[in-house]
């Protein structure tokens, strides 16, 4: 009785249950597998074999999962190391005693980490009957050879939006002012520059650029001086010229700039507005590319589950050329992207934090064209209760 495994791992976005979806749906029609099985809170939870048999769900079912934001299988922030032997033979174990030949594994650098460690150890412990495939997602959108990841659209799309809106909103009042919008991005600056989409953004910093106080100040008052208002939108991984993060343990980089701003009186108001979660999780701004690309990709990972020669291996996204937006799905070696970061391209952004190239703009608007039909019920949307929460 042939069985699949998924799980889904570390931050959740508001397209990766339609990955799941995809996964479900692509054994209904074809029936590689007796079952498909979701492994409940990621590795942590198959190591404790927690388990949901996901194989007959409902066409309905499959729907609602496809716009349900968050891990309706629930994450973890738990990494397998070379280290943990003992746990990677565990694993090997709980699949073999649930007659599970292959492990989809949904999430970011670690996951794919995890994907390619279990699929050396099974090599080298001359395990043939266990697989292992890896499916990006990261509204980070920092993996390596995959265009871009499933999530970052939908991401780009409620950030543009969000900008626009509050821009909208903070230029009703004649007073001088700057507005801060921070979004997510530790490493790179995928994120805050897809606010540049809402064109009303006048400076922007990224950690791929150095954050120099001076500079930053003097742009801050010749924006006000020209407009009476400067809207900046920054990354949370922005650093100095050392190296180091502007935010702190205490304080995040935005509250951080605001008080520089108030400090040094280069204005006498500041607003911040920190995006955190919910620009992961916001369904109302779900990307129509994005969601149908995720569950594509769940049905591309299906498919290549089942042949020996791609375990260990990481499906992706490809570009297949620049004049308009063309996509092939295919599969990548997973130990090929981890311990790798695609940070923003710094031929993309313009000097004196002004913003990002019509080729940015080029390669990110295609991402965020039209939503999808959210389905309401109540005058909320939809949702699948999350599966770890049913008893």
């Amino acid at each position: 009785m042939a069985k699949c495994l998924v799980a889904q791992s570390e931050g959740p976005s508001v397209t990766v249950n339609a990955i799941l979806a995809g996964i479900v749906k692509a054994n209904q029609l074809d029936h590689l597998y007796d079952k498909v099985l979701g492994g409940l809170n990621g590795i942590e939870g198959i190591l404790s074999e927690r388990f949901v048999d996901l194989t007959d769900m409902s066409e309905y079912e499959n729907k609602i999962l496809c716009q349900t934001p968050a891990s309706a299988l629930g994450s973890c922030r738990y990494k397998l190391t070379r280290t943990t032997k003992q746990e990677f033979d565990k694993l090997v174990k709980i699949m073999h005693k649930h007659d599970i030949e292959v492990l989809i594994y949904i999430g970011g650098n670690d996951s794919m980490d995890t994907v390619a460690f279990l699929n050396e150890y099974v090599k080298e412990k001359q395990i043939d009957d266990l697989r292992f495939i890896g499916v990006p997602k990261t509204i980070d959108n920092d993996l390596m050879y995959i265009d871009h990841c499933p999530g970052y659209p939908s991401s780009a799309k409620y950030i543009a939006t969000t900008a626009l809106q509050t821009w909208l909103d903070f230029n009703v009042y004649t007073r001088k002012e700057v507005f801060i919008l921070e979004t997510m991005g530790k490493d790179a600056g995928w994120l805050a520059a897809s606010a540049c989409l809402s064109n009303i953004v006048d400076l922007l910093v990224l950690p791929e650029t150095v954050f120099d106080e001076t500079l930053f100040l003097a742009e801050i008052k010749k924006c006000l001086k020209e407009k009476n208002k400067c809207y900046v939108v920054i990354s949370e991984g922005i650093k100095n010229a050392d190296g180091k993060l502007i935010a702190d343990k205490k304080i995040s980089a935005s509250n951080k700039l605001r008080n520089l701003i108030i400090d040094t009186n280069t204005a006498s108001r500041c607003k911040v507005l920190e995006l955190s979660s919910i620009q992961r999780c916001s369904v109302i701004q779900q990307s129509l590319v994005d969601m149908d690309e995720s569950f594509n990709l769940g049905v591309c990972a299906y498919m290549y589950s089942n042949k020996a020669k791609y375990s260990g291996h990481m499906v992706t996204i490809n570009r297949k050329n620049s004049d308009k937006y063309d996509i092939e799905y295919g599969i990548v070696d997973a130990s090929l992207v981890i311990d790798k970061i695609k940070t923003f391209p710094k031929e993309w952004i313009l000097d004196n934090y002004h913003g990002i190239t019509k080729e940015a703009y080029d390669h990110i608007l295609p991402l965020i064209d039209k939503n999808t039909n959210i389905i309401y019920e109540n005058g909320i949307p939809a949702y699948i209760k999350p599966y770890y929460l049913n008893k």
